[in-house]
């Protein structure tokens, strides 16, 4: 059992100063656009994966004018009290630890506190490049398995220097290069590399299928959707892909085959699913795909992960609405959290569905 009981936050984005206390499983936070909703959602989720969802920049998260920020959660895990801090000093060191002992690694937090939010903008998720489905991938599994997340950090710096030597290669038009040195890099990448498409393999399996149940529940048919797992180490293993795309990876200055270009493919029918499918199909299997990863760490930890529900009352139709409270509300035992503009709107849809909310204006 994972619980969230208060949070405190100290020069974040719009908060000065401000501490919350969560009595209820579900709360509900509800003002205008600009009130803070979404930054309440970013700090729940930043003290889960010691990292931003949204902003990319760290900086951007201390209040505008200011030095310096302070998160603090309180939490129970399985009746154990958790606290979790976060600090940026002023002269811009970073701190992250738990019950006071602060993490040498950030790598180390992640699965701690599980947790999946779902956006509006998650629509990148279906209609965006192949590094967006990857990223959702090492997402689910990092939180799952560390040695996925550590072959994961080594093969990126890995891929790095294995760029950089090829760019450095070159020399007035003619390939100069470290033989030795590449065939190094190239045996310690195809470690990770196959490691991490095993892993990945093992996973999509049986993760996509449960993507498919949900979206035939949300929307009551399959509308011939198909996910596969695409990766050039379907073929052949990495070592191979290195050797044989040596050449080409000459010509163009960097890496072209490998894990890093794995992707979902996703279809409907035998068309592309971001072309052919409708906004209502899109958002019916964005909302698939956000389900599936919460039910997968929940099986893996057995705990609920929090559940971060960002404005997308604005998304959804009334009927898709209420299936997907009905499933993460009332039919699981997960803490939730909600923001909306309409507070009206908000408790129209749980009193329809007998479900107990915290409501929080802001």
């Amino acid at each position: 059992m994972l619980h969230l009981q208060t949070i405190s936050l100290f020069q974040y984005r719009n908060y000065n100063q401000k501490k919350l206390v969560f009595n209820k499983r579900i709360t509900a936070f509800c003002g205008q656009n600009g009130s803070g909703k979404t930054n309440l959602l970013e700090a729940i989720y930043y003290l889960s994966f010691a990292k931003n969802y949204f902003v990319r920049t760290e900086g951007l998260n201390v209040q505008h004018g200011l030095f310096g920020l302070r998160l603090e959660g309180d939490y129970l895990i399985n009746d154990e009290p958790v606290n979790i801090t976060h600090i940026i000093r002023e002269n811009k060191k970073k701190e992250f630890a738990w019950n006071g002992e602060e993490y040498k690694k950030l790598s180390e937090h992640l699965g701690k506190i599980p947790c999946v939010m779902i956006t509006p903008d998650d629509t990148e998720l279906i209609t965006g490049s192949s590094e967006e489905r990857r990223r959702f991938v090492d997402i689910i599994l990092s939180q799952l398995n560390s040695a996925y997340l550590q072959n994961l950090i080594e093969y990126t710096k890995l891929l790095q220097q294995r760029n950089s030597l090829i760019k450095q290669s070159e020399s007035n038009g003619r390939v100069v290069i470290d033989e030795n040195l590449l065939t190094v890099l190239d045996d310690q990448v195809s470690i990770r590399g196959d490691a991490i498409f095993a892993e990945r393999k093992l996973f999509l399996n049986s993760f996509l299928e449960k993507v498919l149940q949900y979206y035939i529940e949300i929307s009551g048919k399959d509308d011939a959707i198909m996910l596969t797992y695409n990766s050039p180490l379907l073929n052949k293993p990495m070592k191979q892909l290195l050797l044989d795309n040596r050449q080409k990876d000459f010509a163009l200055l960097r890496t072209t085959s490998g894990i890093h270009r794995d992707d979902i493919e996703l279809l409907k029918g035998i068309t592309v699913f971001k072309t052919e499918a409708s906004q209502g199909q899109r958002k019916t299997l964005l909302f698939a795909l956000k389900l599936a990863e919460w039910h997968t760490i929940k099986e893996a930890k057995q705990m609920s992960p929090i559940l971060l529900l960002d404005d997308v009352f604005e998304k959804l139709d009334a009927s898709r609405m209420d299936h997907l409270l009905r499933t993460v509300c009332k039919e699981n035992d997960g803490q939730v959290f909600i923001t909306d503009t309409h507070i009206d709107r908000l408790k129209e849809h749980f009193d329809k569905l007998d479900i107990e909310v915290e409501l929080m204006e802001l």
